[in-house]
């Protein structure tokens, strides 16, 4: 921009990048502000366009113009990463908060690098005022997906472990690798409490997911019409119990909503089983524990 389109040298490249930056100071001093009053959403469409609009208004190659412009570009830059950083942040629980932020790093990163290779090779072929209006272009596109798909609310839940959960005592002798696990919850629900289950239930699903469960399933007892079977399964015992050690503070709301649904009050009655293969059994000594994955293994049975 500084050489090609603005026709100056290095104290205007200099200028250029230096009202960039002060852009990008302006953008994170606005953040906070900005989140107090705006939505996510908002925020990161706010960025991208102002984004889009310094760089096509940067392509025109004025000086007066591309100094504000590239301002507005930097405060748009950094305003949109610092928010996709915090929700990052806030909406992963505290158990995998650093595998969150490691997956973030590398989209937002490699996404930098990849559109530096990708505009770059279009200002190679075509110009550099050309590259930046096809950059804002995509930018803009960015926009319109907002509409579709919208990026969920920051908030303030509590994702730090929920303690209180201990280990279950078995009647079978188990080992941690020991599995595939089964569970079965069974829940008694009146009818006129249908609706509200299905509704806790389906959060309680993705809880489930997020923590480790496995092919999570639904169950309506065709003999007995209050009874309800949650079912999902764990690859080992280990799984199960890191599963329950992943619950975290804000699923208490999840959790209390379910027990007022309970018939009578009276908790579920949950079953924890292990699968088998037919055969024969274990010589002497040897360990009872299967490790076998029951979403890969062909030979598992029921």
């Amino acid at each position: 921009v500084a050489r090609d389109l603005v026709r100056g040298g290095p104290l205007t490249y200099g200028i250029l990048l230096g009202a960039f930056g002060l852009g990008a100071v302006g953008g994170a001093l606005l953040a906070r502000r900005l989140r107090e009053k705006a939505t996510t959403e908002q925020i990161v469409r706010l960025a991208s366009t102002g984004l889009a609009i310094g760089g096509v208004t940067t392509s025109l190659g004025i000086l007066p113009l591309a100094l504000p412009a590239l301002a507005l570009a930097g405060g748009g830059w950094v305003l949109a990463l610092s928010t996709f950083n915090v929700s990052v942040q806030l909406a992963s629980p505290r158990w995998v908060v650093a595998r969150a932020i490691a997956l973030y790093q590398m989209a937002a990163f490699g996404g930098m690098a990849a559109g530096s290779w990708l505009f770059g090779s279009v200002a190679s072929v075509h110009g550099v005022a050309e590259a930046l209006i096809a950059a804002a272009g995509v930018q803009l596109l960015s926009v319109v997906a907002g509409f579709v798909r919208r990026m969920p609310e920051i908030t303030q839940a509590d994702l730090a472990p929920r303690s209180g959960w201990v280990e279950p005592n078995t009647a079978v002798p188990i080992q941690p690798r020991s599995g595939p696990i089964v569970i079965t919850v069974e829940h008694r629900i009146a009818e006129a409490d249908v609706a509200r289950f299905l509704t806790v239930m389906s959060e309680r699903r993705r809880i489930r997911r997020r923590d480790g469960a496995r092919a999570w399933q639904l169950l309506r007892d065709l003999g007995e019409p209050t009874l309800w079977v949650e079912r999902f399964h764990f690859g080992t015992w280990l799984d199960y119990v890191r599963h329950n050690e992943r619950r975290t503070q804000a699923d208490a709301a999840n959790s209390d909503a379910l027990h007022a649904l309970w018939i009578d009050g009276k908790p579920p009655v949950i079953h924890r089983r292990i699968e088998r293969q037919t055969g024969s059994l274990p010589a002497a000594g040897e360990d009872d524990a299967q490790t076998l994955d029951p979403v890969t293994d062909p030979t598992r049975s029921s």
